[in-house]
């Protein structure tokens, strides 16, 4: 398993690879690939529990999706993102809700929605050991304040304050960062300047590495992001299967007599 400090101090050419988990044989599947880091996202709420958004996401859904990717994963780093109004309300409310994803669920660490709200916020975690993953640029979880999922850092302004923030919880003691949706040199630059490896979801190929949900990178969910490359068609295989089961039932071919056990003793009960 690599470690907090490994990934932060990443320093091969070999991109940084993460995909999103939601239980446990999904976690063992991406696991067995040799995924360096499993995100538990919030996400959980668009694409398992038919939610149009992460807002309704509790913490005690992100304590008990977490647990089981991490009693499914053996190998890779587990993140566990921290949902909407978890942080930032109260400042000790803040820090035990981050310290419940490491001490009841098992996360490695967390990965915090970041602004200039949780640039104090990191610096304390970071003393009481948990590790911050920081997030900037399209934060879903500000999507009523943005006006949708529209890309992040597109003025000079707009860009200056994410490169302002990405230095800020460096300096606070983040181990990596996540830029979703910005301009790719916008994340070049970002990358640049940054000693801690960024982790893009669509925001270029220069980023240190890179994360999408599992359910878009193997063709499960109905509909993609723009910048998502699908790599299987699992939502096609699942239809064929099922209708394959359906008909099977209905034909009477399943259950056939290999499926069923006859036990002799039983003959004469009725």
């Amino acid at each position: 398993m690599p470690t907090v400090t490994e990934i932060r101090d990443r320093t091969d050419d070999t991109p940084i690879t993460m995909l999103t988990a939601y239980d446990a044989p999904t976690a063992s599947i991406v696991d067995d690939s040799g995924v360096d880091m499993i995100l538990v996202g919030d996400s959980v709420g668009n694409v398992m529990l038919g939610h149009d958004s992460t807002l309704p996401v509790t913490l005690d859904q992100m304590v008990s999706h977490t647990s089981a990717v991490v009693r499914g994963a053996e190998d890779a780093l587990v993140v566990a993102d921290v949902p909407f109004l978890s942080v930032g309300a109260d400042e000790g409310d803040s820090i035990e809700n981050c310290g419940r994803l490491l001490k009841e669920a098992g996360a490695d660490a967390v990965k915090i929605e970041s602004g200039d709200h949780t640039v104090k916020l990191t610096e304390q975690l970071v003393q009481l050991g948990i590790p911050v993953m920081a997030h900037l640029g399209l934060t879903p979880q500000q999507v009523n304040q943005l006006g949708g999922h529209t890309r992040q850092g597109t003025t000079p302004e707009a860009a200056r304050e994410i490169l302002d923030l990405a230095t800020e919880h460096q300096r606070a003691g983040a181990f990596a960062l996540v830029l979703e949706h910005v301009p790719s040199n916008l994340a070049a630059q970002v990358t640049e300047t940054l000693d801690i490896p960024t982790i893009g979801i669509g925001a270029g190929p220069a980023c240190d590495g890179q994360v999408l949900v599992v359910n878009d990178a193997v063709g499960l969910s109905d509909w993609t992001p723009p910048f998502v490359e699908t790599f299987g068609d699992v939502r096609g295989e699942m239809e064929s299967a099922i209708d394959d089961y359906v008909t099977a039932v209905e034909d009477g071919e399943y259950p056939a007599e290999e499926h069923s056990h006859h036990e002799d003793e039983l003959e004469d009960i009725y």
